[in-house]
């Protein structure tokens, strides 16, 4: 398979630390550079934790990174304000961006297709990289067909800034598109306490749960007459969302379009 040359935003995170595993593991990937806050002029492998990573740069700006280093693809696993800066300026540079960052406005998602349009380049935006999340969305859009009453209930660590998650927006999108819409529950229903229904999508409801201990977790509760069916999907550690990160990388060096989803570039 032909070399693929990354860089990587956010190295010091605990996506990115994973992500720069993945390209220095990975035989056909090139780490080239990374991208981070501060070190600027260092290399990766002085600081601790990378020592075994050799001849990668690290840059505060990602002009001058795009300018000194050639790179096919920018991975960005940081904020939704910086994922829209790095992948708007990637795209200048005809660098093809994969991001992982959830938060991002439909607007935001508009002037990303419109670039790539533009460019004819490729980017994939995935709220959740982990295959089996994936496939629970997949899954959950198949049951809503059958099923129009169904709850998401998403959980996650306590460091998680967006609420709900990407995955749960991502999920109730798939399921709107093939449910007719029909708001839940008892026409007189109250809450006594404000938000106890949690966040309403086209009728649906949205639960978010954010508790120390957790990683990355989504259930979505269907229920009918005399019946239920719970699908569900649990991330342990940040490794399992690495297969999809590497899917998307050498997909998308074969798009030249843009893909909101790693569902619709999973055969």
């Amino acid at each position: 398979m032909e070399q693929i040359n990354i860089m990587i935003a956010g190295p010091r995170g605990r996506m990115g630390s994973e992500a720069v595993k993945l390209a220095a593991g990975t035989e056909h990937f090139n780490l080239v550079a990374v991208l981070d806050h501060k070190h600027d002029g260092m290399m990766l492998s002085d600081i601790e934790g990378f020592q075994s990573i050799h001849n990668v740069p690290i840059y505060t700006d990602i002009e001058k990174c795009l300018q000194n280093v050639q790179a096919d693809v920018l991975i960005d696993l940081t904020t939704p304000e910086f994922g829209m800066l790095h992948a708007k300026t990637a795209l200048s540079y005809n660098v093809r961006p994969v991001v992982g960052t959830t938060g991002f406005s439909k607007e935001n998602l508009e002037e990303l297709e419109r670039l790539c349009k533009e460019k004819e380049l490729g980017c994939i935006i995935a709220p959740n990289f982990a295959i089996g999340a994936v496939l629970m969305m997949k899954f959950s859009q198949l049951a809503a067909k059958y099923f129009r009453d169904v709850e998401i209930i998403e959980l996650h660590h306590d460091k998680k800034l967006d609420a709900p998650s990407g995955t749960a927006v991502k999920t109730a999108e798939m399921i709107s598109a093939v449910r007719e819409a029909k708001k839940q529950g008892h026409a007189n229903e109250k809450e006594t306490i404000t938000g106890a229904r949690g966040a309403e999508f086209d009728g649906m409801h949205i639960h978010s749960v954010r508790l120390p201990g957790l990683i990355a977790h989504q259930q979505v509760l269907f229920g009918s007459d005399g019946q239920t069916l719970t699908i569900r999907h649990d991330s342990y550690n940040r490794e399992s969302f690495m297969s999809g990160v590497k899917v998307a990388v050498e997909t998308v060096m074969k798009h030249n379009s843009f893909v909101y989803g790693l569902e619709n570039i999973l055969d």
